[in-house]
């Protein structure tokens, strides 16, 4: 039994064209055969899947109605609380945590009819671009498992570009969500910071994250937010403002788009054959009545060094409670070992190099001497991005350009943690300013035989979630070749 999308799951269930057992009882085989190559699921929660599934065939039974995404099968990023499973953010300091309860995203999710199946691999703690720094090993690329997926959410993105779950959830800092969701050919979508509430989801920079979907196409992303959004009283972060229903006009096309793209976004650095999609993409754009305007964020460099300040500060705070006490790891305690080196030990043994590379410079910008000339400093700067954000779209309604300067590449290839941070270098301002942004598939470049996806990035003013969308929507209209899933 196979279906393309969410939404047609949805509609088969309440239409009881299928039902919902049957439907996830296909997806979790396939997803269990996939996950040998592509190893996108850290666990895949069968009995809890099928138990959620009979629930919503019951409901329908019964003449109730089931919810908006009934019977879809959501696969979770690992950094994402949920009450089945386990929640480990890829981290030995975690390896062992339950959550006594559900994030809000994931409880919402449940009340509109969806089914958890599994939670998905990551970057450590969500701290990478290729998901390659997983205590549970590195995550594959479903278009050549030879590739890193992007990350930090490339389990989730691997899982949505081979169709073995209807939907996936996954968490944006600085691009986690957009940037695997161009490298692996599915929409990626991270909302206006506030839209949807983080309580629930593990914190990496609370002033940066965002949860948002990866899916197989822009319906599936917006009727995903549709049901997660809103104001939650557990998240003071969360955005009180009403949320526009992002399905209502989703399918007619903006009369008039004005599309920004930036002279910085169209470097000369990035892989040329990137360049040749994006252009190619835009031009389609304008044949379609879209309008091409020129704009200029000339911080756009500034914003990886900006991000890599914020972050890691935000993240050394929020990674202080893990000692390897309280969290899911056990440390032995040693004859005459002192609770001092008990917890330097227990900590060196559950992080990673790269979460404990993001401490350390964290803490040293956090530290007396340092914190005005570095991380005052950056949050200065951060000021002047989003204002170059705000003139910008004085002359556009949405900015466009390559969601990755480059389509995924091989484990190891970016064994520089600088080379690897400049992979984020489109997105991370997005998160710095708070804004919306959106990956679609424009196309594919031939690499050694390997055909990999390119993803154009599209980023909207805040709080202009459904605009940012319905955009999104028209370029997916004008690529239908370029949204197909990968073969396993």
């Amino acid at each position: 039994m196979t279906f393309s999308d969410a939404t047609e799951i949805r509609d088969a269930v309440r239409s009881r064209k299928a039902k919902a057992t049957e439907i996830v009882s296909s997806l979790i085989a396939r997803a269990r055969a996939a996950n040998a190559k592509l190893n996108a699921f850290h666990e895949i929660l069968e009995e809890d899947a099928m138990r959620q599934a009979a629930a919503v065939d019951a409901s329908i039974a019964a003449g109730r109605d089931p919810g908006p995404m009934a019977g879809v099968p959501v696969a979770v990023k690992d950094n994402i609380a949920t009450r089945e499973g386990h929640t480990t953010c890829s981290s030995r300091m975690l390896e062992n945590y339950r959550s006594p309860f559900d994030a809000t995203c994931v409880e919402r999710l449940r009340a509109a009819g969806a089914v958890v199946m599994g939670k998905t691999n990551l970057d450590e703690f969500a701290m990478g671009s290729s998901s390659e720094h997983c205590a549970w090993g590195p995550v594959r690329n479903p278009w050549d498992p030879a590739r890193v997926p992007g990350g930090s959410s490339g389990g989730s993105a691997s899982a949505a570009a081979a169709a073995i779950c209807g939907v996936a959830l996954g968490s944006d800092t600085g691009g986690s969500i957009r940037q695997p969701a161009s490298l692996c050919g599915c929409v990626g979508f991270k909302p206006t910071y506030g839209r949807v509430s983080r309580y629930g989801l593990v914190a990496f920079g609370s002033s940066l994250d965002q949860v948002g979907p990866l899916a197989r196409t822009v319906r599936d992303a917006a009727l995903t937010y549709a049901v997660m959004s809103g104001a939650d009283p557990r998240d003071s972060t969360s955005a009180q403002r009403p949320v526009e229903d992002p399905l209502q006009d989703l399918e007619r096309p903006i009369e008039g788009l004005r599309i920004g793209v930036p002279t910085q976004y169209m470097s000369e650095a990035n892989d040329p054959r990137v360049n040749a999609l994006i252009q190619a993409a835009l031009d389609r754009l304008r044949g379609a009545g879209a309008s091409i305007v020129p704009v200029e964020l000339p911080l756009t460099d500034v914003g990886i060094s900006t991000y890599y300040v914020i972050a890691p500060a935000e993240a050394s705070a929020n990674l202080a409670r893990f000692d390897g006490i309280r969290y899911g790891h056990r440390a032995a305690a040693r004859a005459g070992q002192s609770l001092d080196d008990l917890y330097a030990e227990s900590r060196a043994q559950g992080f990673g190099p790269e979460v404990q590379r993001r401490i350390m410079l964290g803490t040293y910008v956090l530290s007396a001497g340092y914190y005005d000339a570095y991380y005052g400093r950056a949050l200065k700067v951060r000021r002047l991005i989003k204002a170059e954000f705000d003139r910008a779209f004085e002359r556009c309604d949405v900015i466009a350009g390559p969601a990755s300067p480059t389509p995924a590449f091989r484990p190891g290839e970016l064994s520089d943690p600088l080379q690897m941070y400049l992979c984020d270098v489109y997105t991370v301002n997005t998160n710095i300013a708070g804004i919306p942004g959106i990956s679609v598939p424009v196309g594919f470049v031939e690499d050694d035989g390997a055909r990999l996806p390119v993803g154009l990035h599209l980023q909207a003013p805040a709080m202009a979630d459904a605009r940012l969308l319905r955009a999104a929507r028209m370029v997916e209209s004008l690529h239908a070749s370029a949204c197909v899933a990968a073969t396993i």
